[in-house]
């Protein structure tokens, strides 16, 4: 599988540290959900759904033990609840069920998914400390 970049899966990251885990689950699932019947590529398959919720559940979950304020705009646990949350999702939940439904070796798909992460969660984590910095100051908080 060729090295792809991009922000699919970051709302649902952004919404699990911001909101919490249980809005992040909600917004992968539903967003799933609603991705395959505006464009179905087959069967629907629901392993893919608990992929996509689990991949707002994680950060959320993790960055939620991390007890003090500033810990959303700490970039070392952002990198750190993102890690956790891309590694179980898309470098071995998704290569895994692609293999149990698809027959597609998992040794095909790991290496790319594992330098486009290497790639995305640093960036992902940069844009969130962007976005939780100015968030406050863009909607007049202080």
């Amino acid at each position: 599988e060729m090295v792809r970049i991009g922000f699919g899966s970051y709302p649902l990251i952004f919404t699990g540290i911001v909101f919490g885990p249980i809005a992040g689950g909600i917004v992968g699932a539903i967003g799933d959900f609603v991705g395959f019947a505006i464009n179905p590529m087959g069967p629907y398959m629901p392993h893919f759904t608990a992929v996509a919720a689990l991949t707002g559940i994680l950060p959320g979950l993790i960055m939620g033990m991390f007890k003090d304020r500033e810990s959303k705009t700490n970039i070392w646990k952002l990198l750190i609840a993102i890690t956790v949350g891309q590694v179980v999702t898309s470098i071995f939940l998704t290569p895994y069920f692609m293999q149990l439904l698809f027959s597609v070796p998992m040794i095909t798909t790991v290496p790319g998914r594992v330098v486009t992460q290497i790639v995305q969660i640093p960036l992902y984590a940069y844009v969130t400390k962007i976005l939780l910095n100015r968030l406050p100051a863009a909607m007049g908080i202080n």
